[in-house]
């Protein structure tokens, strides 16, 4: 089964970067609905519809295309055979899956292998995680201007967590404020997102 969504979604991302073909769009609660029946139209509509940004988010945090690729696809695959677990009254869709894919890149940072990887990179060499996030640039996937609506305290504390890797604990010791303040800017900050996004 893994295979094959696998196959799948490899298609997809491909098809995707070389056409158009596939831009219909769709409301989320239908399509939550297709994915709540297994469809395959359902899952090719998500990828559709969801790939590129959380691509570019990936792709902020691991700094590798083909790396981002892999963990894109791992990505859809876990949402697809979790996608029973997904509860609309605890969020959007879009912010599920935005954790599932920050997730998984954060994942492959604390990795054996990117560490190992990253020694034997010239370009990354001498450089520490932190200093490498702190380099990344939301222009890259085109939030730049809707994270300049946000309130500036929510704004950084969203940037430190979703952009930049940090748990929220680490962000609030970072920050120097309680926990509680963090996660509340967290759901203040993506409450304000939602009103832009859509």
């Amino acid at each position: 089964m893994k295979k094959s969504i696998s196959l799948f979604l490899m298609s997809r991302f491909v098809s995707k970067i070389y056409s158009n073909l596939y831009s219909k769009k769709i409301s989320e609660e239908e399509l939550i609905k297709l994915l709540q029946e297994n469809s395959e139209e359902g899952i090719s509509l998500l990828y559709d519809n969801y790939s590129a940004i959380l691509y570019g988010i990936i792709t902020k945090i691991v700094r590798s295309e083909n790396i981002a690729e892999d963990i894109l696809q791992d990505t859809f695959v876990k949402i697809w055979k979790n996608f029973s677990s997904y509860d609309s009254s605890k969020g959007r869709l879009f912010t599920w899956m935005l954790n599932i894919a920050r997730n998984k890149a954060i994942d492959y940072i604390r990795s054996k292998e990117f560490k190992n990887r990253s020694l034997n990179e010239s370009d990354i060499n001498n450089k520490s995680l932190s200093e490498i996030s702190s380099e990344m640039n939301t222009d890259q996937i085109g939030l730049s201007n809707t994270l300049k609506f946000l309130n500036p305290k929510n704004k950084i504390v969203i940037d430190i967590i979703y952009f930049k890797g940090y748990t929220q604990v680490e962000a609030a010791k970072y920050l120097n404020i309680p926990l509680g303040t963090v996660k509340s800017r967290v759901r203040n900050g993506l409450i304000e997102l939602r009103k832009y996004i859509k």
